[in-house]
């Protein structure tokens, strides 16, 4: 059986991955920075009969909780297979001006999208280690993309947003470098677009589905041997090969 936490689990798509890979087979650590909300996804998940989960608390900005996550979760396996490094704040609506947006509004987001998920992955790393084939996935945007955020022909051109893109782009940076170190390994590290999706995030206004998305994320979790690794996968943003640029 493959062990896989998942942080920001509790609703929209990180709790359709949770589902997908539990009738994959995987056992799941469906993190939640709130462990009610958690308790309550995975009781959602086990009237579906899928049973092979259980809520973690973790939040991501605080070092203390990734802590404790990291010891209850080594307690019960000594080994994760995948890190799907899911939770992430918007910082707000669009426009999210470059100009306007607060220092503090920046320091929040990167606080999640950046720091939360350096934290985490550094502070699993060793349970990832023990594992025959690892893999690390950093949920991203399309709004990441340095090269598409310059490009006027590209569909979401207008849409502009200086901390949560920019926040997104330094997640990409961060799983190059990491993928880079750890290049010579069993280690698969990637950055997956889910896709403008309609959750929560964007007030349902995407036209893509969770399971679609979720669908996503999952297969960059399940690469084989021979897979790829330090790439920015998007169906969206590169619907023929599947690899967006940077």
């Amino acid at each position: 059986m493959k062990y896989v936490l998942i942080t920001g689990a509790n609703k929209s798509i990180g709790f359709e991955t949770a589902r997908q890979l539990l009738q994959h087979g995987y056992y799941v650590y469906l993190g939640s920075r709130n462990l009610d909300n958690g308790q309550q996804a995975v009781a959602q998940l086990h009237a579906e009969g899928l049973s092979q989960v259980e809520p973690v608390q973790i939040d991501v900005t605080d070092a203390a909780s990734v802590a404790a996550a990291r010891q209850a979760i080594g307690q019960k396996t000594p080994v994760l297979d995948v890190l799907i490094n899911n939770a992430g704040i918007s910082g707000g609506g669009v426009p999210q001006t470059a100009i306007d947006t607060s220092v503090a509004t920046f320091k929040e987001v990167y606080d999640t999208n950046v720091f939360g998920v350096v934290q985490t992955t550094q502070a699993f790393l060793d349970l990832l280690r023990a594992a025959p084939a690892p893999r690390i996935v950093n949920v991203t945007s399309g709004l990441g993309s340095v090269s598409l955020n310059a490009d006027p022909g590209w569909k979401y051109y207008a849409v502009k947003t200086a901390a949560y893109g920019s926040s997104k782009a330094a997640l990409n940076m961060y799983t190059i470098v990491l993928a880079y170190e750890l290049r010579d390994t069993p280690f698969k590290v990637n950055a997956v677009d889910p896709g403008y999706t309609a959750t929560d995030f964007n007030h349902h206004s995407g036209p893509g589905t969770v399971p679609d998305a979720a669908a996503r994320v999952v297969k960059a979790a399940q690469l084989p041997s021979d897979g790829p690794t330090g790439q920015f996968f998007s169906d969206d943003n590169a619907p023929e090969t599947g690899i967006s640029p940077w």
